[in-house]
């Protein structure tokens, strides 16, 4: 099931045709990151797609609007706190969902899933975004703005995204779900500084290809702290954006069976003694907590680094 949200983005007086002038929050990446460019993830969930169906945002404003759709919720199997369902236990064994960072060299060949990301649902301007509230005890006051009705399944991806978003970080966490490009940008350079900083997503040619080998010129981008930022099922476009210590970052060329290229990001985290002793990962790997980690980032992920 998916519901759509019918953000007013002609609230800010903007025309959302293609060739027009960049909307506020590209003016205020490039005032704030005059030279990092924009990853595609960020391009991703700017402007709006167009789609059927609704659920309207009011603004007071008459004014014709654009769609984004977004898909039922699924539990996140990046989120250090999870045990691993059934389900994704026994779903696309054969899938390099992690990896040891020693299995990072060249000619490794791995089957990876790149698909087309379904999540569509774009950012609202910031000023829009600012004036919905965006916690568990305002939950009916969201629904009643997003006209979404209380038992639908859509209130219940609603509901437990804001959830994830207040429950407090692991040990070592700083987190926060940002629910503007604006507030992605203010809490990742708050976190990095913003002398250096560049965000990289992961860019895939071919979309349908699965087996990868890793190519040469594999490169470890920043140090040890990153923030990694990771789209969220909701209404509209919201991150869970968190730093992480202990970590390295590389950026992996990959070149699929048929020649098509990707350029995936990879996180390896050092220190995993804190995650869920059943989290996916080591089951998958059939490693204890505290052994190092890695994994790709999907298409919609975003990862923040100081330039060395």
């Amino acid at each position: 099931m998916e519901f759509y949200l019918l953000p007013l983005l002609a609230f800010l007086s903007l025309t959302l045709t293609a060739g027009d002038s960049d909307l506020p929050s590209e003016i205020y990446w490039n005032s704030v990151l005059p030279n990092t460019p924009m990853p595609q993830a960020v391009k991703n969930s700017l402007r709006p797609g167009v789609s059927k169906g609704g659920v309207s945002v009011s603004t007071g404003h008459e004014e014709k609007p654009g769609y984004v759709g977004v898909t039922k919720a699924k539990k996140p199997i990046f989120f250090y706190r999870y045990a691993a369902t059934e389900d994704q236990l026994h779903a696309h064994p054969s899938v390099a969902l992690f990896f040891l960072e020693k299995d990072m060299r060249l000619g490794t060949k791995m089957n990876l899933d790149f698909m087309k990301n379904t999540n569509e649902a774009t950012f609202l301007p910031h000023q829009v975004a600012t004036s919905i509230p965006f916690s568990s005890d305002k939950l009916p006051e969201i629904l009643d703005q997003l006209s979404v009705k209380p038992e639908s399944v859509e209130a219940e991806t609603i509901k437990n995204t804001i959830i994830d978003c207040d429950r407090p970080g692991i040990k070592g966490e700083e987190k926060y779900c940002a629910t503007s490009l604006e507030s992605m940008i203010d809490f990742s350079t708050s976190k990095l500084g913003n002398k250096g900083v560049k965000a990289v997503s992961t860019e895939v040619e071919n979309k349908s290809q699965t087996l990868y080998r890793i190519a040469a010129g594999v490169e470890k981008m920043g140090g040890d702290v990153s923030v990694v930022c990771h789209k969220m099922e909701y209404a509209y476009a919201v991150f869970y954006c968190h730093k992480i210590a202990a970590t390295r970052a590389y950026m992996v060329p990959l070149v699929g069976r048929d020649g098509a290229k990707a350029k995936a990001v990879a996180l390896c985290h050092t220190n995993t003694k804190e995650w869920n002793p059943k989290h996916l990962a080591f089951q998958l790997l059939k490693v204890k907590p505290g052994v190092p980690i890695c994994h790709f980032l999907t298409q919609d992920q975003i990862i923040w680094v100081v330039s060395k």
